[in-house]
């Protein structure tokens, strides 16, 4: 008896979803598929949060974020600036005790400022201010106010200004 209910009750709500979604449009549809995935994507960051799996649910949530085309960033485009503050917090270059230091006061080697412009040596001066600019596009304090990222700026003007100064003069 009970799974005859359950089977009644269960058919009603598919069949209650599936007039509704008929009858719904496309735009709508979207936005809800949208909303949904918003809503799932910081539910499941704040789990793996929560547990302990921080390192998993960044990289996730830049995917999601970039999804809706959020400052313009794709997916790539996070997954790379994520990788470059791990490279930095990992150097040392981005802690807590040196974030407030004032500029050109890190010692970058050459290949740590490469790396973190993601060029090799022998390239041109022309890429490296290329490279250099991209980042700056992407990172810049005046282009991402709410995020706080003018260390990170700082490290890239740096860089660009190291590998020119060795290399190119």
């Amino acid at each position: 008896m009970n799974l005859l209910l359950i089977g009644i009750i269960i058919f009603v709500i598919v069949y209650l979803f599936l007039n509704w979604f008929t009858r719904t449009s496309s735009k709508k549809l979207a936005l809800y598929i949208k909303k949904i995935v918003v809503y799932l994507s910081i539910i499941i960051a704040a789990i793996f949060t929560i547990g302990g799996k921080f390192i998993f649910s960044l990289p996730f949530l830049f995917v999601i974020l970039s999804g809706l085309k959020i400052k313009g960033l794709t997916a790539l485009q996070m997954f790379q600036l994520w990788r470059l503050i791990q490279f930095l917090k990992n150097s040392g270059r981005f802690s807590q005790n040196k974030f407030n230091q004032p500029q050109g006061s890190s010692n970058l080697s050459n290949d740590e400022a490469y790396k973190l412009l993601g060029l090799t040596k022998g390239c041109s001066k022309e890429e490296v201010l290329n490279a250099a600019n991209k980042l700056q596009k992407k990172i810049h304090p005046d282009m991402n106010r709410d995020i706080k990222t003018e260390r990170l700026s700082q490290l890239v003007n740096e860089a660009k200004e190291k590998i020119i100064r060795s290399d190119f003069t």
